[in-house]
């Protein structure tokens, strides 16, 4: 039962480094990208005809964006 219990440890710390390892390597490069400008014009579409429920990320986004103008 001892042995069952360490490799069940084992292998959730396995699980969780090879997790990190693919989460810190995924997603956009950072360092913050320029936009081009065909995608900065369909933000500012998405951003004037968006809902007055959209999350708090998408607000702050539309609100930097109107003050680099």
């Amino acid at each position: 039962m001892k042995k069952v219990l360490s490799t069940l440890v084992m292998a959730s710390f396995a699980m969780a480094s090879g997790v990190a390892f693919a989460a810190s390597h995924a997603g956009a490069p950072m360092g913050g990208a320029p936009m081009d400008a065909k995608k900065m014009e369909e933000m500012k579409a998405a951003c004037k005809k968006a809902d007055p429920k959209m999350d708090d990320k998408m607000k702050a986004e539309c609100k930097a964006m109107e003050a680099k103008k």
